[in-house]
């Protein structure tokens, strides 16, 4: 199976957007969930960067630091294990979609931790394309709570634990 573009392909695929105005045609429900991951990984990225700007507006590798632990699978996957319970039957049922697709696992994580974090990642992707905001901006604040927590009792924030 073919996974680069060809030069004509890439020229469909960016005419193709910009002439799209936007996503509302996507039905998120039905959206593969790895699909759903990619945009709830790009969500959550540019979410907790935004969030640290509170702490620090300065210091970009001190950010990326910090970026980067929090958006690690290892933490997204303790974050969805607190945040199972809360979910609704839609976002339970995303969730398991996105933890049971098959991807390549990195080595910074287990199986477990990376399936969990590709299911949180699906759950954040519906809401974003499903246009639940609120839900989303809550999902997104309560797991940036949960990792910081975690990862400050660990002294992971200080130069402790990697």
């Amino acid at each position: 199976m073919e996974t680069t573009l060809n030069y004509e392909q890439y020229r469909q695929l960016m005419s193709g957007l910009l002439q799209q105005e936007k996503y509302q045609d996507i039905e998120a429900a039905r959206l593969h969930p790895l699909v759903l991951a990619y945009i709830g990984d790009a969500y959550f990225t540019l979410f907790v960067r935004t969030r640290l700007l509170t702490f620090e507006q300065n210091k970009v590798r001190v950010l990326h630091d910090y970026d980067a632990k929090i958006v690690s699978a290892v933490m997204q996957a303790q974050a969805a294990f607190c945040l199972e319970t809360e979910w609704t039957e839609q976002e339970q049922a995303v969730f398991r979609r996105g933890r049971n697709a098959k991807s390549t696992v990195p080595k910074s994580a287990t199986v477990a931790e990376y399936r969990n974090s590709t299911g949180f990642e699906a759950v954040l992707g519906y809401l974003f394309l499903s246009e639940q905001f609120v839900r989303l901006g809550e999902v997104a604040e309560q797991a940036f709570v949960i990792i910081s927590r975690k990862l400050t009792n660990n002294n992971e924030f200080y130069g402790g634990k990697k």
